[in-house]
């Protein structure tokens, strides 16, 4: 259990800043994360990036030979895009910067827009997600990212520290990617600070087999073997996902995921050493310790990439980072870089606002004001029902996303804006505090609900909520790609917007017409219980999530609902 932590809503922001002031002597602080100090030649900006929660991943391996940059979102949860985008800006040479991180729904959607953002200003970025984990799904390409991020993130940093331009540094990456398979098992789970007991538990005498890093239960539990045991079980498991026409040279991580000691990965490495080289297999600069963690989850995982002379060349190269030392040759002194401006939002100016804008601002201001209040009261709640088959972060990253987007509304209003522009910047403020998946949902739909309404009317109509509505769902739909059915927010919202338009069409009142939508939103987020996740975290634990309603489902009926009675 994580035991050292103040207000643990603030547990990833304090942490962090300790970390910056320790070792500010090879790097610096920006806005969403950390750019290394930089010495000898403009390179390529290698910038990786995740949740906190699991150190050395990924700001301990910011450095040179290995990352230029780092992006660092709340526990277990997506940096937000404006995050990306600044980490990025910052970490650029002028060369170009390549954008890394696990498969995750949150992070797929913060660093892609954050991607077309630096394309638009010019800066070349390119993608290279990471998909080492056998167990999470059958398709290479739908793979989560989980200690196989080390490897594709050290083959690219060296890369890119050996003088290589963009399309060499991708290439490299994408080939370290297709080399590399890993396999994980939990012990027991971790804690998230303050919580009073686990994201998920494993049965006495048994291993969690298939983890993930953000505090997912296995796939299935199997009973605890020996060291020897469970050695050939990850060993055996990897070598029958070997990639066409591997070689017999691998690198090696045997990765330690919180709270396993290193004497117990000591033990297990006798094993699987030795079932390499049974195997045929040439083990090539190994690595056994803690890599890629998941706060103080007990469990470990096997990683092996197949290395051709080039990926060797790559993993066995020079680097230097607050977590991860490899040295050769001696690193030449780092010197301080010229402070650079990266990731400050330009100052927009809010259009002027007629009598009905402002009336307008008052209405969201308290409909903010309601949804906060809903959340925080079932933070905890909505918490819990994540677990059940995710990372039990989206209370806590729903409450985060309300809060910064009333303050944000609220200093609007201050400025005398118009209730558009509230939801605009209530929308950028959720998605640059909340992060993951919903948190950039939430943020682009209420944005696009500000757009359908805008400040110059000089009135509402009753149709304009339906308009709203609309906007904000089909926000949702196009960022998500979810669909009815997919087990997502989308069950509860798609059906609460038809029945709106339908009641208002019909002549309802608006406040009798939103009370009979939210009841229809509560109903069909309750009925996601019978359904199996087809998108995003939960979908390789689609089997454990029947009985409970999603969590994104829930939260939408508590707030419209709540908004309903106002």
């Amino acid at each position: 259990m994580t035991k050292l932590f103040n207000d643990p809503a603030e547990f990833a922001e304090e942490q962090f800043s300790g970390f910056l002031s320790l070792y500010a002597d090879r790097l610096r602080g920006v806005p969403g994360g950390a750019v290394g100090l930089r010495s000898g030649e403009p390179q390529v900006a290698v910038v990786v990036g995740g949740g906190s929660g699991h150190y050395p991943a990924f700001c301990g391996l910011v450095g040179p030979g290995l990352a230029a940059g780092a992006v660092v979102g709340n526990i277990f949860t997506s940096p937000s895009a404006a995050q990306v985008y600044s980490v990025a800006k910052a970490a650029d040479q002028g060369r170009g910067v390549v954008l890394t991180f696990g498969n995750y729904a949150g992070d797929n959607l913060n660093f892609g827009i954050a991607a077309e953002r630096l394309r638009k200003e010019g800066i070349d970025t390119r993608i290279v997600v990471v998909t080492d984990d056998i167990a999470s799904a059958p398709e290479e390409d739908k793979r989560r990212g989980i200690a196989g991020d080390f490897t594709v993130f050290k083959v690219m940093g060296a890369a890119a520290a050996a003088g290589l331009d963009l399309d060499e540094v991708e290439r490299a990456g994408r080939a370290a990617n297709a080399a590399t398979r890993t396999l994980g098992v939990a012990f027991s789970g971790c804690t998230m600070p303050g919580a009073d007991k686990p994201l998920f538990t494993v049965p006495e005498g048994h291993l969690g087999l298939g983890l993930g890093i953000h505090g997912e239960p296995g796939i299935r539990d199997e009973p605890l073997p020996t060291a020897d045991e469970l050695g050939r079980l990850l060993v055996s498991s990897l070598l029958k996902e070997a990639p066409d026409q591997a070689g017999q040279r691998v690198g090696v991580i045997l990765n330690g995921l919180g709270t396993t000691k290193y004497e117990e990965l000591f033990l297990l490495w006798n094993t699987v050493s030795r079932e390499l080289a049974e195997a045929g297999l040439e083990v090539v600069d190994p690595e056994v310790g803690e890599l890629v963690t998941s706060l103080d989850m007990g469990g470990c995982s096997l990683t092996l990439m197949w290395l051709t002379e080039e990926l060797e060349a790559y993993w066995t190269a020079d680097a230097y980072t607050p977590a991860y030392r490899k040295q050769r040759a001696a690193t030449a002194a780092l010197v301080p870089a010229q402070q650079q401006a990266g990731g400050e939002a330009e100052q927009e100016q809010a259009p002027q606002a007629t009598p009905a804008a402002l009336g307008l601002a008052e209405v969201v201001l308290a409909g903010l004001r309601t949804a906060q209040q809903t959340l925080h009261a079932n933070e905890q709640m909505l918490g819990r029902i994540d677990a059940v088959a995710g990372d039990g972060d989206h209370g806590r990253g729903m409450v985060k996303g309300i809060d910064a987007a009333l303050a944000a509304a609220e200093a609007a209003a201050a400025d005398g804006a118009g209730g558009a522009w509230l939801l605009a910047k209530a929308g950028q403020a959720w998605a640059a505090s909340a992060g993951g998946t919903s948190g950039v949902l939430w943020g682009a739909a209420l944005e696009a609900a500000g757009a359908s309404l805008t400040d110059g009317r000089q009135d509402y109509a009753e149709t304009a909520a339906v308009e709203a509505v609309e906007a904000f769902a089909t926000a949702m739909t196009d960022l998500g790609r979810a669909t009815i059915g997919d087990k997502t927010l989308v069950d509860a919202l798609l059906p609460f917007a038809e029945r709106l338009r339908t009641a208002v069409g019909g002549g309802s009142p608006l406040p009798e017409a939103w009370q009979a939508a939210a009841r229809t939103a509560t109903e069909a987020a309750a009925a996601t219980a019978n359904l199996k996740p087809r998108l995003g975290r939960a979908r390789p634990l689609a089997e454990k999530s029947l009985g409970t309603p999603d969590a994104g489902a829930t939260s939408l009926g508590l707030i419209v609902t709540a908004l309903g009675r106002r």
